[in-house]
């Protein structure tokens, strides 16, 4: 399931959002994509096993869990954190993901910076068998390519095409099924240089970073973007997650209320989904005595 919402603005500025946050109950938006082809691959090379990387509230670990769970594949899930293994419970995402079958590996953080490394990865089949492996955020050539699958001929009509940015697959493939009349806009959720990542999958040159608007950092998040996405979702029944399409939401529509964009213009934001992650987020708000994301 998908669909499309349109928000008109002064000036004749049209703002679309694109659902891809409904195409699965629980493999929502750009995991979706990611995953479609690694998994089919996974199914070609008769593995049985899916190993990928993730955080406490992880969207990819919680997406690649209920992926498994669907379509018969073990998953498993290494975990930034050791204080995690007797929190299972508590945590949404984790007991979310342990429901669908996901086995645990909890790490250190140092060992976990080590999750590209040839020598970590062996390791870990030593340990655990052979497995398909799934980068963290689920970014390789295959996501790319179920990314490229966002976009439809419908949508040729609009000018910018906007997505929040996480490990860059999701823009580059909407970068590489762009029009060139077209502008790609990736609003970064974290506070790091992302063109030589999107650089290394994007085969056009028509996009760019906005990077105003992550808040302080990944995950990062405070009152006014929370009072942003209650008031968004109010006045549209539109969800938003506070860690991604939320932040790029609120970069989009300053930056129509600015003026920045061209009279007339439309443009298509891409919603990606990751509103598993709003459960954990609110446990957080209410630890610092801050508003909660209403759903």
């Amino acid at each position: 399931m998908n669909q499309t919402v349109q928000i008109n603005f002064p000036n004749n500025i049209n703002l679309a959002i694109k659902r891809e946050d409904l195409l699965h109950p629980h493999i929502s938006g750009n995991k979706f994509r990611k995953l479609k082809y690694n998994v089919l691959e996974a199914k070609r090379q008769n593995a049985d096993s899916l190993l990928t990387f993730g955080g406490a509230y992880s969207n990819h670990i919680a997406a690649t869990a209920a992926a498994g769970k669907e379509y018969g594949l073990k998953t498993i899930g290494v975990i930034r954190g050791e204080e995690l293994a007797d929190k299972i419970k508590s945590n949404p995402t984790l007991s979310f993901a342990k429901d669908c079958g996901m086995e645990f590996v909890f790490v250190s953080r140092e060992d976990y910076r080590k999750k590209t490394e040839e020598e970590f990865i062996g390791k870990l089949r030593e340990e655990l068998g052979d497995f398909y492996l799934v980068p963290e955020g689920g970014t390789n050539q295959l996501a790319v390519k179920g990314c490229e699958e966002i976009l439809t001929d419908g949508d040729e009509a609009f000018d910018y095409i906007a997505c929040a940015v996480g490990t860059g697959g999701t823009i580059s493939g909407i970068i590489n099924t762009s029009k060139p009349h077209q502008k790609v806009l990736g609003f970064p959720a974290l506070k790091a240089d992302l063109s030589f990542d999107i650089a290394k999958f994007a085969q056009q040159d028509n996009w760019a970073l906005i990077t105003d608007y992550h808040f302080g950092g990944y995950a990062k998040v405070n009152e006014e973007l929370v009072a942003f996405i209650n008031d968004f979702y109010a006045k549209t029944s539109i969800p938003l997650d506070p860690v991604y399409t939320g932040k790029a939401v609120f970069g989009v529509i300053d930056l129509i209320e600015r003026g920045c964009f061209p009279d007339g213009s439309r443009i298509l934001m891409i919603h990606t989904g990751g509103l598993q992650g709003i459960a954990g987020m609110n446990k957080e708000l209410i630890k610092k005595g801050l508003p909660t994301i209403k759903t």
